[in-house]
């Protein structure tokens, strides 16, 4: 990938000691390449309570890096309650954004292990405290760590699990309880199969990337040593993994630091046209037909890092206006946080005035506008909607009132009758599901390809956009 694709991005290395001894003689210019690099800002990470005293230094003399407050599980043995208040006493300061590094590490055992369990106990107490997020360092202590992030009840301070290569399970279970993990340099080695495997399962929307430095350099660095513009290189394969853009990657997971790490500025509007990958999404009303229990904009109002929060639903104008040239999109999608065939007119509008510049044009809905509207819209898409995919997402009509709890009755059948009346006028239809847990998959797919006779498509249930 390109460099010139990653310059257009900005990017927040989440994890660095600048205040190591490999970067004495020339720290101002690993900054400035980092910033030639797109990192707008740097996290760095205390790992002694010299070492947080240092970091606080440096992130007082630039507004774009933070630091942390924290003591390493390798010094854990030497942690005393002066330790503890020199480290609260940091916490208070204003560009000290998190509590850590801080947490388990049973690979060398610098620490007694109990000793690095009290402290990791302490440290969580302090981060609830304080309402800091905590940095947790967790290396082949991945039972130990999880019982103690549990039974402590971390998940209140919230956190990260910093340079992430533990097991996908333990991914999984950190993310349920609202932690991020944090990709490092290691995702670009390519026997990182289980680093590459948790990037690919886990939803970028709880992700953060790191170097670690002056550690863990990624390819083609290995074996030098890391700063904070290598960043990049991690960003680089993590969109490769999930099949996204590096701008993609970059704004993601840089939303999602500034909102854990309190370092960003409050988004005040809502996206009306937002790019995912190399396609437009187009974000015409937050109104749905349905009412389900697992859509993400229940907790969150962003999608990849695109905030769709409306106040109002815009015009065709207004939409048309934020679209700008559709060029240079491989398509353009009527999809954002309600259902587009609410709003059939300003669908049709937008969509002509899209075929009329040459773009490809996709529809995602509920399948219930017939409903909706009393009458079969379906005629009315024909020539200006290329394609459509509509969401059936249960394998049986009981099932699907409990998931997408509709406000129609005959909603089941009334969404498969839309599908199969939808091949009559739009080229290209697809049914989808959403992969909860007791969904039964096959039975589904079975449904939509015989039964109904379009394209399937399996949903993570996790993951939006």
């Amino acid at each position: 990938m390109s460099n010139s694709k990653s310059a257009m991005s900005e990017f927040i290395d989440s994890h660095a000691h600048l205040d190591f001894p490999e970067y004495a003689d020339e720290l101002d210019a690993v900054i400035e390449r980092a910033r030639q690099a797109g990192v707008s800002r740097i996290l760095t990470v205390g790992t002694t309570l010299e070492g947080s005293i240092s970091s606080l230094e440096i992130a007082k003399k630039h507004p774009f890096i933070y630091s942390t407050a924290g003591v390493h599980p390798h010094e854990a043995a030497s942690v005393n309650e002066a330790t503890l208040s020199g480290i609260r006493k940091l916490a208070n300061h204003e560009k000290v954004v998190a509590i850590g590094e801080v947490g388990l590490d049973y690979h060398y055992e610098h620490s007694p292990r109990d000793i690095q369990k009290k402290v990791f106990c302490d440290f969580i107490a302090m981060a609830k405290d304080c309402k800091l997020p905590l940095i947790i360092h967790t290396r082949e202590a991945e039972a130990d760590t999880m019982n103690i992030i549990t039974s402590q009840r971390a998940g209140d301070a919230g956190g990260v699990i910093h340079c992430f290569s533990g097991s996908l399970d333990m991914a999984r279970r950190c993310t349920d309880i609202g932690f991020y993990i944090s990709i490092p340099g290691i995702v670009t080695f390519n026997k990182a199969t289980n680093v590459h495997d948790v990037v690919k399962n886990i939803p970028i929307d709880r992700m953060l990337i790191e170097t670690d430095s002056p550690f863990l350099a990624p390819i083609p660095y290995r074996g030098k040593r890391n700063e904070p513009s290598y960043v990049v290189r991690v960003a680089e394969k993590v969109a490769e993994l999930k099949g996204l853009s590096v701008e993609d990657v970059a704004r993601v997971t840089t939303l999602n630091a500034e909102k854990l790490f309190n370092i960003g500025a409050s988004i005040e509007k809502g996206e009306i046209a937002y790019r995912i990958r190399d396609s437009l999404y187009l974000n015409i009303t937050n109104r749905c037909t349905n009412s389900c229990p697992f859509c993400a904009k229940n907790s969150d109002l962003t999608v990849k890092g695109h905030y769709l929060g409306i106040d109002s639903d815009p015009t065709a104008a207004e939409v048309i206006a934020a679209i700008g040239d559709p060029a240079p999109y491989k398509e353009v999608v009527f999809c954002g946080f309600g259902e587009s065939l609410i709003r059939l007119d300003t669908v049709k509008e937008v969509a002509s005035w899209l075929k009329g510049k040459g773009a490809r044009v996709r529809i995602n809905t509920d399948g219930l506008a017939n409903m909706v509207h009393n009458r079969n819209i379906l005629p009315q898409l024909a020539g200006i909607v290329d394609a459509i995919s509509v969401s059936l997402n249960a394998d049986t009509a009981e099932l699907y009132e409990k998931v997408c709890r509709p406000p129609f009755n005959g909603a089941y059948e009334g969404v498969k009758s839309f599908i199969v009346e939808a091949k009559k006028h739009i080229p290209d239809v697809t049914a989808s599901i959403v992969g909860l847990p007791n969904i039964d998959v096959e039975k589904c797919r079975n449904i939509v390809e015989g039964e109904l006779g379009v394209r399937f498509r399996l949903r993570p249930y996790n993951e939006v956009g």
